[in-house]
């Protein structure tokens, strides 16, 4: 309902004696108020209450689905994705805190049900000078208005926020391509804006899978987790990518499987004239860890793996 049809009623309404008054053809009109019942008054406080307060939600929810709106996921889609528009989301708290983002834990369910654990990234902006290492990561990725690429170039507030989107849209359009050739990543439900919907890896009670950096593997499971990161990384330079920032606290162990996580800096390996040098600083990173915990020299061979990871992406 419109604010006009909550204006007080005509002089119809005013059954006032009235004594006649005279005024010249020039003269404005007169504003004239008309008098409301009691009863009239309160009903139309009511409404302009209702019109502007939002509606409880039930079960506690904090939002309704934001599904409709969003980028969705790539197909064929897991059978476990909530897709229902009356869906309702109750965030749980905070999993982890990042400079460029924050991620939590998230319950999208349809009402009087259990719903689905997600992991909501939601990428800061405006708020923060974020993102002080983005000039490498985002070459090669180029706005085709110019002043898009003003406002980036000057990090102005609007610049930041086209920032925290893009890297929002890297990071979701690097795990609908990997997911869908079955990379260990999480599977991607949506993106809306600078949030980004993720596959919860966990357990139902809400507990996150750890990340490699806290585990202390013994050496067969060290060995086996070499070669699956060995494997993820091989994947992701089939298709052109590097990580660009992968270490030991980027990949998380779920149900004894190395998972692949945080992909906003994604490089294209092709594009990005450093790609190379990213590739070979991912490998570095990587066999540094891993040596640390005790996995042979001979077994963590940098140069071994990034000639490998270089002739996986068509680059020797």
């Amino acid at each position: 309902m419109r604010w006009d049809d909550y204006q007080d009623y005509s002089d119809s309404f005013d059954d006032s004696p009235r004594r006649p008054h005279r005024r010249s053809d020039n003269a404005p009109a007169p504003a004239r108020r008309g008098r409301l019942t009691e009863g009239e008054r309160v009903r139309l406080a009511q409404l302009r209450e209702e019109a502007y307060a939002e509606p409880e939600l039930p079960d506690g929810a904090d939002r309704r689905t934001t599904w409709g709106d969003a980028e969705q996921g790539p197909h064929p889609r897991p059978d476990w994705v909530p897709t229902g528009l009356g869906a309702l989301d109750t965030d749980l708290g905070v999993l982890k805190t990042g400079k460029e983002a924050d991620v939590h834990l998230m319950r999208r369910h349809e009402p009087g049900a259990d719903g689905v654990l997600l992991a909501a990234k939601r990428y800061r902006s405006d708020e923060h000078k974020l993102f002080h290492r983005d000039a490498g990561y985002l070459e090669g990725r180029r706005l085709r208005r110019s002043r898009e690429m003003r406002a980036i170039a000057g990090r102005t507030t609007f610049g930041r926020n086209l920032i925290a989107e893009q890297w929002a849209a890297a990071e979701f359009a690097a795990l609908s391509k990997l997911w869908t050739v079955g990379a260990p990543v999480p599977y991607p439900v949506q993106r809306h804006g600078t949030e980004l919907l993720l596959e919860f890896l966990g357990e139902p009670d809400g507990t996150a899978a750890p990340r490699l950096a806290q585990l202390r593997p013994e050496p067969d499971e060290l060995a086996a987790l070499w070669e699956q990161a060995g494997s993820a990384l091989e994947l992701l330079a089939a298709q052109g990518l590097a990580h660009g920032d992968l270490s030991a606290y980027n990949l998380l162990v779920h149900e004894g499987h190395l998972m692949v996580i945080d992909l906003p800096q994604v490089v294209d390996l092709i594009v990005n004239p450093r790609g190379p040098e990213f590739l070979a600083r991912d490998v570095a990173n990587l066999a540094g860890w891993f040596r640390s915990r005790g996995l042979p020299e001979d077994l963590a061979a940098t140069e071994d793996l990034v000639a490998r990871l270089t002739f996986a992406a068509g680059l020797g």
